[in-house]
């Protein structure tokens, strides 16, 4: 069978089209112009029988059928590219853009300060990063990869479990020394202690307050007169002694350690948070991919 290499020419410049956002910057960065991007889409559109992108005057996006398609080719024209790195025996395989769409907790607490290391790492790779409250399409947005905190849903993306974290209820050293400590679960409930509350995004309620010591829980009515919507907003009012947190021992650990932050209830402290990647489900996953899921595997230990 002869191989028609505007197959190859079509995925190509949907790929361009996704990442860009527009046809426009497609052509730009593929050295077109916008009508060649146009026509080889679609010579692609004819070619597979589907309308890959919904078109309009002011924003174009993937269509059912063509977020399917792009899904599915997207990672085997990585792979397509960094075999061609590999033929031309240039040992950095791991190059090019990489899109990464994290939460604020991730990206402000654990990415950001290794971001250098590890472009260092990567000479090669340039590295866009989204914080973003929800993960949204990953597809759609042209993103590769995904970290974020939380139980995945279900999807056809490919979830890699990072770690689980343990849940720490925390509070400045000013808010004890006024406030004092509570002794157990059931004194941060019915407004005996000022509870720093965030938002969770799927229901537009707080978060609910649960402690766990080994198989048991207890919920707790947490209430109190500030809601925030974002952990670094939790974070710098817990400091600044507003009240009690819940937060994430993966990030809290070291203002602990330095005496920052009291850890309240320690032996209450069972209660687990999972950090999941997520990337497109395919056999082929691209090498700046799989370097930066090596990458976070790493600093999340």
């Amino acid at each position: 069978m002869v191989f028609d290499t505007r197959l190859l020419s079509g995925i190509g410049a949907v790929s361009a089209v996704v990442e860009a956002g527009s046809f426009a910057r497609a052509g730009e960065a593929m050295g077109l112009t916008q009508p060649a991007v146009s026509r080889a889409v679609a010579r692609l559109e004819e070619r597979v029988g589907v309308r890959i992108f919904n078109r309009s005057a002011r924003a174009i996006s993937l269509t059912d059928e063509g977020r399917s398609f792009y899904e599915a080719v997207s990672p085997l024209l990585a792979g397509i590219q960094d075999a061609a790195v590999r033929a031309a025996g240039n040992r950095a395989v791991v190059r090019g853009r990489l899109r990464v769409n994290v939460d604020g907790t991730f990206g402000h607490h654990l990415l950001s300060p290794r971001l250098g290391e590890f472009l260092a790492r990567y000479p090669e790779l340039a590295v866009d990063v989204g914080v973003r409250d929800r993960m949204g399409d990953l597809v759609g947005d042209g993103f590769d990869v995904a970290v974020r905190f939380g139980e995945p849903e279900p999807s056809s993306l490919k979830a890699r479990l990072l770690l689980r974290t343990r849940v720490v209820t925390c509070a400045a050293p000013a808010y004890v020394e006024r406030h004092g400590q509570p002794r157990t679960p059931q004194d941060l409930s019915h407004g005996q202690h000022h509870c720093l509350l965030i938002r969770n995004d799927a229901t537009g309620r707080p978060y609910d307050w649960e402690l766990h010591r080994g198989k048991k829980s207890v919920a707790v009515a947490a209430s109190g007169a500030l809601l925030v919507t974002d952990t670094g907003m939790l974070l710098g009012a817990c400091l600044g002694g507003a009240g009690i947190a819940q937060l994430l021992d993966i990030y809290a650990r070291d203002l602990i350690t330095a005496g920052r932050l009291v850890h309240l209830l320690q032996d209450w402290s069972d209660e687990t948070f999972p950090l999941y990647a997520f990337h497109h489900a395919s056999p082929i996953v691209p090498a700046k991919v799989q370097a930066f899921l090596d990458f976070v595997s790493e600093i999340a230990a």
